[in-house]
């Protein structure tokens, strides 16, 4: 392992249950393997504890979420979230109180949602949106939510993901958190 790559660990998010990989030099994290380190890497960083829960099925984190892609326990996906005076925590990255109506919020997502259908490339249409107009945090990574399975979302927003194919973009989907709309991407 090169001194660069020395600084990873893996660390656990309590609230995606999941475990992540964190840079303390570069203060980077993402939820994929990052490409220089290899499978002997993972297993000397700290935190290397948390990729046990791949371990029962012999592959390692990286692995394990590609393989996601071709059961139904487990999904990947990306939303953009409008959050309205209502939500939970009315506030976000691009608004530090935020008071519109939960119809405001949707009328929102609806321009949104005609821009998408429109799309040539709705993928990279709809991370570009949602990295501008997202109001959650995953705006950074266009939307995307990583890889994740049942019970780790809230029930409407799950059943709605879960509903989807792959590369298909849900109807309007209202949660405690917001509107949203979600692409399903594996």
């Amino acid at each position: 392992m090169s001194g660069e790559d020395a600084a990873w660990e893996i660390r656990f998010s309590n609230t995606r249950k999941r475990p992540y990989f964190y840079n303390s030099d570069t203060q980077q994290s993402c939820w994929e393997v990052p490409p220089a380190l290899t499978d002997a890497d993972l297993t000397q960083l700290p935190g290397a504890q948390h990729l046990s829960y791949s371990s029962s099925s012999g592959g390692t984190a990286e692995s394990d979420a590609a393989s996601s892609s071709n059961n139904n326990n487990k999904i990947r996906a990306s939303h953009l979230l409008i959050k309205h005076s209502g939500s939970r925590r009315p506030s976000s990255w691009r608004e530090k109180e935020i008071t519109r109506s939960k119809q405001d919020a949707i009328e929102i997502l609806k321009q949104h949602q005609k821009l998408l259908k429109d799309a040539v490339d709705l993928r990279d249409t709809f991370a570009k949106l949602a990295s501008t107009e997202s109001d959650c945090s995953s705006a950074r990574d266009g939307g995307d939510l990583g890889v994740f399975g049942r019970n780790q979302m809230q029930k409407p927003f799950e059943d709605a993901a879960f509903a989807l194919k792959v590369d298909e973009l849900s109807d309007i989907v209202s949660t405690d958190s917001g509107v949203h709309l979600i692409l399903r991407t594996a």
